[in-house]
Protein backbone atom coordinates (compact mmCIF):
# COMPACT_ATOMS: atom_id res chain seq x y z
CA UNK A 1 0.00 0.00 0.00
CA UNK A 2 1.40 3.56 -1.41
CA UNK A 3 2.25 5.78 1.56
CA UNK A 4 -0.52 8.91 2.00
CA UNK A 5 2.25 11.48 2.41
CA UNK A 6 -1.33 14.24 2.34
CA UNK A 7 -2.29 12.20 5.44
CA UNK A 8 0.84 11.80 7.58
CA UNK A 9 1.40 15.74 7.10
CA UNK A 10 -2.60 16.91 7.91
CA UNK A 11 -2.45 14.94 10.96
CA UNK A 12 1.72 15.26 12.13
CA UNK A 13 1.42 16.57 16.03
CA UNK A 14 3.74 16.29 18.85
CA UNK A 15 4.04 13.30 20.37
CA UNK A 16 1.75 13.76 23.61
CA UNK A 17 3.68 13.52 27.25
CA UNK A 18 1.75 16.19 29.29
CA UNK A 19 -0.45 13.78 30.24
CA UNK A 20 2.38 11.84 32.17
CA UNK A 21 3.07 12.14 35.37
CA UNK A 22 7.04 12.80 34.82
CA UNK A 23 6.80 13.74 38.51
CA UNK A 24 6.65 9.97 39.06
CA UNK A 25 10.42 10.05 38.47
CA UNK A 26 11.24 11.64 42.04
CA UNK A 27 10.31 8.65 43.79
CA UNK A 28 10.84 5.95 41.25
CA UNK A 29 13.91 7.32 39.29
CA UNK A 30 15.39 5.76 36.55
CA UNK A 31 18.95 3.33 36.54
CA UNK A 32 22.29 5.48 35.48
CA UNK A 33 22.64 2.86 32.75
CA UNK A 34 18.89 3.81 31.45
CA UNK A 35 19.64 7.53 31.94
CA UNK A 36 22.88 7.10 29.60
CA UNK A 37 21.02 5.41 26.93
CA UNK A 38 18.43 7.91 26.84
CA UNK A 39 20.82 10.71 26.62
CA UNK A 40 21.85 9.42 23.64
CA UNK A 41 18.82 8.52 22.41
CA UNK A 42 17.54 12.49 23.41
CA UNK A 43 20.93 14.07 21.68
CA UNK A 44 20.37 12.27 17.87
CA UNK A 45 16.46 13.07 17.98
CA UNK A 46 17.23 16.61 18.36
CA UNK A 47 20.66 16.36 15.60
CA UNK A 48 17.63 15.44 13.46
CA UNK A 49 16.39 18.86 13.21
CA UNK A 50 19.99 20.48 12.11
CA UNK A 51 20.28 16.95 9.57
CA UNK A 52 16.90 18.77 7.80
CA UNK A 53 19.52 21.53 6.41
CA UNK A 54 21.94 18.83 5.07
CA UNK A 55 19.29 17.68 3.13
CA UNK A 56 18.11 20.81 1.80
CA UNK A 57 20.95 20.57 -0.56
CA UNK A 58 20.83 17.46 -2.11
CA UNK A 59 18.49 15.85 -4.82
CA UNK A 60 15.79 14.64 -2.14
CA UNK A 61 14.99 18.38 -1.98
CA UNK A 62 13.86 18.00 -5.32
CA UNK A 63 11.36 15.21 -4.69
CA UNK A 64 8.05 17.47 -3.37
CA UNK A 65 6.76 13.82 -1.40
CA UNK A 66 10.14 13.32 0.24
CA UNK A 67 10.35 17.34 1.22
CA UNK A 68 7.04 17.43 2.37
CA UNK A 69 7.80 14.32 4.72
CA UNK A 70 11.38 15.70 5.55
CA UNK A 71 9.52 18.80 7.31
CA UNK A 72 6.90 16.85 8.83
CA UNK A 73 9.81 14.00 10.25
CA UNK A 74 12.39 16.64 11.66
CA UNK A 75 9.48 18.16 13.28
CA UNK A 76 8.21 14.88 15.15
CA UNK A 77 11.54 13.77 16.35
CA UNK A 78 12.58 17.25 17.29
CA UNK A 79 9.42 16.78 19.43
CA UNK A 80 11.15 13.07 20.67
CA UNK A 81 13.89 15.15 21.66
CA UNK A 82 12.17 17.65 23.44
CA UNK A 83 9.95 14.96 25.48
CA UNK A 84 13.07 12.59 26.16
CA UNK A 85 14.84 15.98 27.63
CA UNK A 86 11.63 16.39 30.27
CA UNK A 87 12.42 12.66 31.33
CA UNK A 88 16.18 13.28 31.92
CA UNK A 89 15.60 17.03 33.53
CA UNK A 90 13.60 15.30 35.98
CA UNK A 91 16.75 13.35 37.26
CA UNK A 92 18.88 16.61 36.88
CA UNK A 93 20.02 16.28 33.23
CA UNK A 94 19.87 19.41 31.63
CA UNK A 95 20.11 18.58 27.59
CA UNK A 96 21.01 22.18 26.03
CA UNK A 97 19.68 22.10 22.39
CA UNK A 98 21.69 25.28 21.30
CA UNK A 99 24.75 23.33 22.16
CA UNK A 100 23.95 20.33 20.37
CA UNK A 101 22.79 22.52 17.25
CA UNK A 102 26.39 23.72 17.71
CA UNK A 103 27.99 20.74 18.25
CA UNK A 104 25.99 19.74 14.66
CA UNK A 105 27.18 22.91 12.64
CA UNK A 106 30.98 21.61 13.56
CA UNK A 107 30.14 17.91 12.29
CA UNK A 108 28.87 19.25 9.11
CA UNK A 109 28.04 15.50 7.27
CA UNK A 110 29.71 13.61 9.35
CA UNK A 111 26.54 12.27 11.27
CA UNK A 112 24.48 10.75 9.11
CA UNK A 113 25.25 11.99 5.81
CA UNK A 114 28.68 12.16 5.01
CA UNK A 115 28.48 7.99 3.63
CA UNK A 116 25.72 9.24 1.48
CA UNK A 117 27.81 11.68 -0.13
CA UNK A 118 30.47 9.81 -0.29
CA UNK A 119 28.35 8.09 -2.63
CA UNK A 120 27.81 10.71 -5.00
CA UNK A 121 31.69 10.18 -6.28
CA UNK A 122 30.37 7.74 -7.93
CA UNK A 123 28.34 9.61 -9.69
CA UNK A 124 24.51 9.01 -7.92
CA UNK A 125 22.12 11.73 -8.94
CA UNK A 126 18.50 12.12 -9.16
CA UNK A 127 16.76 8.93 -8.04
CA UNK A 128 19.40 6.73 -7.70
CA UNK A 129 20.36 9.42 -4.62
CA UNK A 130 17.07 9.56 -3.61
CA UNK A 131 16.67 5.81 -3.45
CA UNK A 132 20.05 5.52 -1.24
CA UNK A 133 18.67 8.38 1.27
CA UNK A 134 15.42 6.53 1.53
CA UNK A 135 16.89 3.12 2.31
CA UNK A 136 19.91 4.65 4.55
CA UNK A 137 16.76 6.30 6.60
CA UNK A 138 14.49 3.31 6.72
CA UNK A 139 17.40 1.19 7.85
CA UNK A 140 17.90 3.98 10.86
CA UNK A 141 14.05 3.94 11.48
CA UNK A 142 13.98 0.35 11.89
CA UNK A 143 17.00 0.81 14.21
CA UNK A 144 15.01 3.40 16.05
CA UNK A 145 11.90 2.03 16.35
CA UNK A 146 13.16 -1.67 17.68
CA UNK A 147 15.72 0.25 20.65
CA UNK A 148 12.52 2.73 21.49
CA UNK A 149 10.55 -0.54 21.84
CA UNK A 150 13.22 -2.93 22.94
CA UNK A 151 13.82 -0.16 25.98
CA UNK A 152 10.36 0.30 27.02
CA UNK A 153 10.43 -3.50 28.07
CA UNK A 154 13.90 -3.67 29.88
CA UNK A 155 13.10 0.02 32.11
CA UNK A 156 9.35 -1.21 32.54
CA UNK A 157 9.17 1.91 34.54
CA UNK A 158 5.41 3.03 33.05
CA UNK A 159 6.04 6.40 32.84
CA UNK A 160 8.56 5.88 30.09
CA UNK A 161 7.27 2.74 29.12
CA UNK A 162 4.24 4.69 27.45
CA UNK A 163 6.37 7.27 26.66
CA UNK A 164 8.58 5.37 24.61
CA UNK A 165 5.67 3.21 22.77
CA UNK A 166 4.00 6.78 21.97
CA UNK A 167 7.38 7.78 20.21
CA UNK A 168 7.61 4.17 18.71
CA UNK A 169 4.32 4.03 17.24
CA UNK A 170 5.31 8.02 15.28
CA UNK A 171 8.81 6.20 14.32
CA UNK A 172 6.51 3.47 12.87
CA UNK A 173 5.03 6.10 10.11
CA UNK A 174 8.58 7.01 9.42
CA UNK A 175 9.35 3.82 8.77
CA UNK A 176 6.61 2.77 6.25
CA UNK A 177 7.64 6.39 4.08
CA UNK A 178 11.16 5.84 4.17
CA UNK A 179 10.68 1.83 2.87
CA UNK A 180 7.98 2.78 0.56
CA UNK A 181 9.95 5.19 -0.91
CA UNK A 182 13.08 3.10 -0.98
CA UNK A 183 11.26 -0.27 -2.43
CA UNK A 184 9.66 1.73 -5.49
CA UNK A 185 13.70 3.49 -6.30
CA UNK A 186 15.26 0.59 -5.69
CA UNK A 187 13.04 -1.10 -8.27
CA UNK A 188 13.38 0.57 -10.62
CA UNK A 189 17.06 1.15 -10.94
CA UNK A 190 20.08 -1.54 -10.94
CA UNK A 191 22.36 1.33 -10.69
CA UNK A 192 20.84 2.46 -7.37
CA UNK A 193 20.48 -1.10 -6.07
CA UNK A 194 24.18 -1.56 -6.69
CA UNK A 195 25.70 1.72 -4.78
CA UNK A 196 23.04 1.40 -2.20
CA UNK A 197 24.03 -2.07 -1.22
CA UNK A 198 27.91 -1.01 -1.78
CA UNK A 199 26.97 2.56 0.92
CA UNK A 200 24.66 0.30 3.52
CA UNK A 201 27.34 -2.89 3.23
CA UNK A 202 30.19 0.03 3.43
CA UNK A 203 29.42 2.70 5.41
CA UNK A 204 26.25 2.31 7.95
CA UNK A 205 26.85 2.40 11.64
CA UNK A 206 24.50 2.76 14.47
CA UNK A 207 22.86 6.21 14.26
CA UNK A 208 24.49 8.72 16.57
CA UNK A 209 28.09 7.13 15.29
CA UNK A 210 28.99 10.52 13.93
CA UNK A 211 27.71 12.24 17.35
CA UNK A 212 28.94 10.48 19.80
CA UNK A 213 32.01 8.69 21.41
CA UNK A 214 32.62 5.13 20.41
CA UNK A 215 32.69 4.16 24.29
CA UNK A 216 29.01 5.42 24.24
CA UNK A 217 27.75 3.96 20.81
CA UNK A 218 28.44 0.88 22.33
CA UNK A 219 26.89 1.11 25.71
CA UNK A 220 24.28 2.04 24.20
CA UNK A 221 24.01 -1.10 21.49
CA UNK A 222 25.43 -3.25 24.39
CA UNK A 223 22.75 -2.29 26.35
CA UNK A 224 19.73 -2.25 23.95
CA UNK A 225 20.65 -5.59 22.31
CA UNK A 226 23.07 -7.50 24.36
CA UNK A 227 21.89 -11.61 24.79
CA UNK A 228 19.65 -13.65 22.70
CA UNK A 229 16.40 -11.90 22.97
CA UNK A 230 18.29 -8.69 21.55
CA UNK A 231 20.32 -10.25 18.31
CA UNK A 232 17.11 -11.81 17.83
CA UNK A 233 15.36 -7.96 17.36
CA UNK A 234 18.52 -6.71 15.49
CA UNK A 235 18.23 -9.92 12.74
CA UNK A 236 14.53 -8.40 12.86
CA UNK A 237 15.52 -5.38 11.78
CA UNK A 238 18.33 -6.64 9.16
CA UNK A 239 15.55 -8.98 7.70
CA UNK A 240 13.51 -5.90 6.58
CA UNK A 241 16.22 -4.15 5.14
CA UNK A 242 17.56 -7.34 2.94
CA UNK A 243 14.10 -7.51 1.66
CA UNK A 244 14.51 -3.76 -0.12
CA UNK A 245 14.87 -4.68 -3.71
CA UNK A 246 19.29 -5.83 -4.15
CA UNK A 247 19.68 -5.77 -0.67
CA UNK A 248 19.16 -9.61 -0.40
CA UNK A 249 21.65 -11.52 2.42
CA UNK A 250 22.65 -7.50 4.17
CA UNK A 251 23.16 -7.80 7.87
CA UNK A 252 24.76 -4.22 8.66
CA UNK A 253 23.19 -3.55 12.31
CA UNK A 254 24.39 -7.50 13.36
CA UNK A 255 27.88 -6.66 11.77
CA UNK A 256 27.95 -3.54 13.69
CA UNK A 257 27.09 -5.22 16.82
CA UNK A 258 29.98 -7.84 16.33
CA UNK A 259 32.45 -5.31 15.35
CA UNK A 260 31.98 -3.83 19.10
CA UNK A 261 32.14 -7.26 20.80
CA UNK A 262 28.33 -7.19 21.62
CA UNK A 263 27.29 -10.57 23.05
CA UNK A 264 24.46 -12.64 21.31
CA UNK A 265 24.40 -15.50 23.47
CA UNK A 266 23.01 -15.37 27.24
CA UNK A 267 20.93 -13.07 29.17
CA UNK A 268 20.17 -9.65 28.05
CA UNK A 269 21.44 -6.67 29.77
CA UNK A 270 19.85 -7.08 33.30
CA UNK A 271 18.25 -3.11 34.55
CA UNK A 272 17.65 -2.56 37.70
CA UNK A 273 13.66 -1.31 38.38
CA UNK A 274 14.22 1.01 41.38
CA UNK A 275 11.50 0.19 43.76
Amino acid sequence: MAFDIDRYTANSKPVAWGDLDLDSFHDNPLPPESLRTLRYMCDVEYHTVCYLRDLLTTPSHNEPEVGAFMTMWNREEFWHGEALAAVLAKHGIVVDFDELAATRIKLGWKDRLDPIKQSLLGGLVGNDFVAVHMSWGAANEWSANSAYLRMAKLEKHPVLAELLKRIAAQETKHVAFYASQARDRLAKSKKAQVITRFALSRFWAPVGSGISTDEEVTHVMGHLFRGTEGRKLVRDVDSHIAKLPGMEGLTIVETALDARGIAADGPSTPVAVAA
